[in-house]
Parts: C-alpha cells; structure tokens; sequence
C-alpha cells in the first residue's frame, strides 16, 4: 500500500506487533515515528531496519500513561515531519493475575498504560488531523476485549475499553475525513506468548480453528490496511485478527 507522504506514530513500536507494523508501514513510504518505553537498542534497530525498508523513521522514548510526555511526543513529530497522518496505538502492558489475589497497583498499572495512554494519545493527534481534514487512527484492543480471559480482569478491562472508545471518536471525527478503527489481534507469536508454559499454550492452540499462533506481521497487514486510503469508507469497527478465534 502507497503511504508516500504519510506520517505514522506508532506507540509501542520496537517490538513485536509494534515493530512489524512499523516496517509495513514504512515499505509503504511513510515516514515512521516510533514511541518506546525503555529498550532503546531495540528502538534503534526498529528505526534501521525501517529505513532499509524505505522509509524515514524516528525513535522517541515516551511514558504514554503521561500527558505531558505525549504531549512532546507528538510536538517532536509535528517538528521533525510537519504533519500526522496516521496514529497506531500498540503500546500495552500486563500484569496478569485471579482478581482475589490481584493487587491495586497492578489493574491500575495496566489500565493506565492500555487505556489511559491510548485516550491521550488519540486527544493529543485528533486536532492535528481534524485541522488536515484526514487522519487514520488504529487501536489495538484483543481478542481478550471481546470474550474476557480468566486470571486478566485488568487486561480484558483496558482492551473492552479501547473498544469502546474507539467506537465513540470514530462518531466524532468522521464527519472530518478522520477514521477510527480497532484491531483485535487473537494468540500472536510474540515475547509475550513465548513465556507462556506449554500446557497454556496448548490449550491455546486447541481454540483456535486454524490451529496456530499469529504472526506480528498478520496484525501489521491489517492494521496497514485500516490506516490506508483504501479503507476510507471504514470508521467504528473491530476487526479481529485471530485465526478464527472469536467466531
């Protein structure tokens, strides 16, 4: 897909999904700035391997859960590029527990990083874009959003609600040429799926109709998709991306 002239954010972009969207993106042309939390070689190796791709691409370090650091965040792009043209919200977190045993420092932790730094993000760009009359937002929420996962109220919470507000600005800035969408990403072969044990990972398996985890570059296409000319008629949906995990 052509993203010649395009400019992406995309939090959470030195890893896993995040990177693979980042490259996609970037094979595209578009210049890519991608947010961190802490691994700054793998930023950097993010940024390298995205210009080799054929895109311009920067790393910022940025802790989403503070309005002011995404504040900076999107100033430095604005400077650096002149405009934003597409905004991927990837970044997340878990702390993964029973709800009778789960600490108060751990929903909040969770519910600040996945769903508070999502809605600070999306207000920090929805101007930009509505001023450009043209702007794609993508949020990834979960397959975990959709059906809830025993031992993660917190994540299921943040990626429920993501959804949520997703269909809520798509209603607001539609009428200003600015598409919200969600994707819903099922078991994808990433750090996070790594550590699962194998008895957990095996009953994974068992649910999914096409019998295998994702690939971080099965959600990039589709997130490319979304954030894409070609899906300018789309605005307010989920789309799920989970091998027919949630049928």
């Amino acid at each position: 897909m052509n993203f010649a002239g395009k400019t992406a954010v995309v939090t959470g972009g030195s890893r896993g999904i995040g990177r693979a969207v980042c490259l996609e993106l970037a094979r595209g042309g578009a210049n890519v700035a991608l947010c961190y939390a802490g691994n700054e070689a793998a930023a950097l190796d993010t940024v390298s391997a995205c210009e080799s791709s054929g895109g311009h691409a920067a790393a910022v370090r940025c802790d989403i859960s503070d309005s002011g650091q995404v504040r900076d965040l999107m100033d430095t792009v604005l400077r650096e590029f002149g405009r934003i043209d597409i905004l991927v919200n990837n970044a997340g977190i878990t702390r993964d527990g029973l709800l009778m045993t789960m600490k108060e420092q751990d929903f909040d932790a969770v519910i600040n990083t996945n769903l508070k730094g999502t809605f600070l993000c999306m207000k920090a760009v929805a101007r930009v874009m509505m001023k450009q009359r043209y702007g794609r937002i993508v949020n990834i929420s979960s397959v975990v959003g959709l059906r809830g996962n025993a031992g993660q109220v917190n994540y299921a919470a943040s990626k429920a609600g993501v959804i949520g507000m997703t269909k809520s600005l798509a209603k607001e800035l539609a009428s200003r040429g600015v598409t919200v969408n969600a994707v819903a990403p099922g078991f994808i072969g990433t750090d996070m799926t790594a550590a699962m044990p194998e008895a957990a990972r095996s009953a994974v398996l068992s649910a999914i109709p096409m019998g295998r985890l994702g690939g971080p570059e099965d959600v990039a296409k589709a997130v490319a998709f979304l954030s894409s000319g070609e899906a300018a008629y789309i605005t307010g949906q989920v789309l799920a991306v989970d091998g027919g995990m949630s049928m």
